[in-house]
Parts: structure tokens; sequence; C-alpha cells
């Protein structure tokens, strides 16, 4: 019998695994793209007598783009440069998004600042000539806290409850049946609504409304379908481990919503409950329609017409002169504060409510 023989492999040779080289570019190298689109964007458009900036940002944006693309091409493939660009293109959304608003802002902060102090926020519009400077915008914060108030009493509780039937016990052609006028109601023109009550108005009582409270049930029409959608997204975000947990311990099913669903979920329904807030805090049609405003300070929301933040803003700027226009940016700067306080109440109530872990 002979003996077979085996050569071993040297040991100098390659494994039979290729090593993949990749190549990147430095993480600097977006930052020195948009450099360079950016000089060129202004080059270009400062040599071709554009006087508008926004057309130089839209050429620095396509060099960005496409030189993006091109560079990541040459040095990572095309794969790697598709997805370059896609990412490109999402932060140029999120700049051409951001620009309008910081404008918006900046202009509202620069112009409205001029006459905002303690006297325009303590004093009414009350014996002050329209042409004049001197005037406040107290009576206007005050319908629109009332008007809001009772809108959100209204709307919340109801919308809140509609929300807990649908997703909890909504089963059948009534729940189909509410989500779709739920879905109708979500698109309707804040003055369809402001007409709606100014005809039941005028069935009911037999005469013209004036009261900040005709104004809020149209407030409250446009904010229900807000805290529905919401509150229902929020609902279904809790997991249903935690509901059928309850059950299984023997808990009632409106138990087991009012002690674990809701206190789950309340960070999020407080969120959207002071959004639709902030939704119908700057209407100002259907106070136009059924409240009619007033020069005077009013805290009665029930009889008398009252004024509001926005339908102060649009009663100043329809005077035409300088100083009305100065009080119409400084309700404006005073309207967007007070809608800045509403999200920063509600991110507070989400973190205060939001379930602890406990140990």
């Amino acid at each position: 019998m002979s003996d077979i023989v085996m050569d071993k492999a040297p040991e100098s040779a390659e494994p039979m695994t290729p090593r993949l080289a990749s190549r990147q570019l430095p993480r600097w190298a977006p930052l020195a793209i948009a450099a360079v689109a950016i000089a060129l964007g202004c080059a270009i458009g400062a040599g071709a007598g554009f006087s508008s900036h926004i057309q130089w940002g839209l050429m620095a944006l396509v060099f960005f783009v496409g030189g993006s693309y091109a560079i990541t091409a040459r040095v990572e493939g095309r794969r790697q440069a598709k997805d370059r660009v896609a990412t490109s293109l999402i932060w140029s959304s999120f700049v051409l998004a951001v620009i309008p608003l910081y404008s918006l802002v900046a202009t509202t902060i620069s112009k409205g600042q001029k006459v905002l102090d303690g006297t325009f926020l303590t004093h009414s519009m009350n014996n002050v000539l329209t042409i004049g400077p001197g005037g406040g915008v107290y009576h206007a914060i005050i319908g629109s806290l009332e008007q809001v108030g009772i809108a959100a009493v209204i709307a919340a509780p109801l919308g809140l409850l509609t929300a807990v039937y649908l997703v909890e016990y909504g089963k059948g052609a009534l729940a189909k049946w509410v989500t779709f006028f739920v879905d109708v109601m979500t698109g309707i023109p804040s003055i369809v609504a402001g007409l709606f009550i100014l005809s039941i108005w005028f069935v009911v009582v037999g005469s013209a409304p004036a009261s900040g409270f005709a104004g809020s049930l149209a407030l409250a029409i446009l904010m229900m379908p807000i805290v529905v959608r919401s509150t229902e997204e929020m609902l279904k975000l809790v997991p249903n481990e935690l509901r059928e947990a309850s059950l299984a311990l023997g808990v009632p099913k409106w138990r087991t919503i009012t002690k674990v669903v809701l206190p789950t979920a309340i960070g999020g329904i407080s969120t959207g409950v002071m959004l639709a807030i902030s939704r119908i805090a700057g209407e100002s049609a259907p106070i136009a329609l059924l409240v009619f405003g007033s020069a005077v300070i009013n805290t009665d929301p029930f009889h008398g017409a009252q004024s509001s933040l926005p339908y102060y803003i649009y009663e100043q700027w329809k005077n035409g002169n300088p100083a009305s226009y100065d009080r119409a940016w400084s309700a404006a700067l005073v309207l967007i504060a007070f809608v800045m306080i509403l999200n920063l109440v509600a991110r507070a109530i989400a973190r205060w409510k939001a379930p602890k872990n406990s140990r």
C-alpha cells in the first residue's frame, strides 16, 4: 500500500477571501462642497446682476446637490451618491422650510417691539384716535382668553370622548360614519363654521349675535376634529399588552381606560389639545361674524361685543395709518408669544404626566 503524500500550502500564501477596499469622503467634505456651492451661487448671482438673494440661494442649492452627486459618485460609487443626494435634498427642504418661518418671526419682532410696553398691554382702545399713538391690546387679550377658553372647555371633553369611543368601542357603521364626519370637519374653513353658528343663532334667538360665547361655539367646531384626531392617534400608540394585563386582573374596561390607557397617553393628548387651542387662537373670521369686535373692555363673554387678538390685528391694519400699523405688529407679536406659551405648557404637561419607570 503506497502512502499518499499531501503537500502543505506554503505559509506565505494569500488567503482565499479577498479584502474589500472601500473609499469614503472625509467628514468635512459636505461642508466644503456647500462652501464652494455658496461661493459659486453668490459669484454668478452678483455677476449676472440678480438682485434677489433667493435666486443666489437656489443656484447654490443646485450646485451643492450636483456637486455632492458628482464627487460622491467619483469616490464612493453611484449608489452612495444617490443616497447623498437624497440626504442633501432632505436637508435643503428643511432649510427652505425654516427660512420663511425665521423671516416671519424676525420681521414680527423687529416691527412689533416699537409700541410693545406695559401701557400697550394694560390699556384698551377706548377713547383713542386710530390715527394717533396710544391705546393698547388689553381688551383683545381678555376676549381671546375667554373665547378660546370656552371653546376648549366645550371641544376638549367632546373630542376626547369621541376618540375613546372610536379606539376602544367603535365598531360597525356608526364608527365609520363618525370617522367620516371627523375627516370632513377637519377641512371645514373657519368662515363656514362662523356661518353655521350665525344661522343657528338666528333660528334660535332671532337676532344677530354679539357675544364672545357665539364665537366660542364656532371655534369649538374648528377645534373638535383636531382633538379627536390627535387623541385617537395617541390612544392607538398605547400597547395592547397594558390593556390585556389590566383586563386579565379582572379590571372593568371603563376602569382600564381611565386608569391605564388615558394616563399612559395623557402626554400626547395634552399636546394635541394645546396644538388645537393654538390653531383656533389665530382665527378672526368667526369673530368678525359673531362677536363684531369692540374697542372697550368687556369681561362678560355672554353679553355684548368683544374683541380678540386676531380681530384686533385685522382692525388696526384696516385703519391704514402708521400708528395703527405699529399696534397691529405689536398685537401680532403678542399673539405669537401666546401661542408659544401654549406650546411650552403642552411640553411641560407632557413631561409631568409621562409614565415614569419605577425601580
